[in-house]
């Protein structure tokens, strides 16, 4: 399974910007401090994560960031795909092209299978489930239960 950091990075700075909401626009030096991650990184995730809709910035004198939407309307899906983060579960380069000498591979349904529970588990949690450090086993078995019914 493969997750960048770009992924990783964009939701642990979204988390930061939630918490420390309060204090106003949060600036983009401050997340990098506290959660070590290059400025001009931030500066591309947060492009992507602008043009979202998930967060405004706010111009001129004590400017910064700020989220878009509640934090229980954002969930982690929503932030790894304004970033173009996708969770690859295959080695498939596409629908077409398989990852076993150009065919897909005997167990190919069963990491499809699970790439399609990842998206769905993230798209369950949101950034106010993370600030509040909630247990995720009760995440899974909401989800679990959701999908037996379907």
């Amino acid at each position: 399974m493969q997750l960048t950091s770009k992924g990783r990075y964009a939701v642990s700075a979204m988390v930061d910007l939630a918490g420390h909401q309060d204090e106003g626009p949060i600036t983009l030096s401050s997340i990098s401090e506290r959660q070590f991650i290059s400025l001009s990184y931030l500066e591309q995730l947060f492009r992507k994560l602008r043009e979202s809709g998930l967060v405004d910035s706010v111009r001129g004198p004590g400017g910064g960031y700020r989220l878009a939407k509640a934090t229980h309307e954002i969930t982690i899906a929503d932030i790894m795909h304004a970033v173009n983060e996708t969770i690859q579960t295959t080695m498939c380069k596409s629908e077409t092209e398989g990852c076993h000498r150009g065919s897909r591979c005997d167990t190919h349904n069963l990491w499809t299978a699970l790439g399609h529970h990842i998206n769905f588990f993230l798209e369950t949690v949101t950034i106010q489930d993370v600030c509040d450090d909630k247990n995720y086993i009760d995440t899974l078995k909401a989800v679990e239960k959701t999908l037996m019914q379907h």
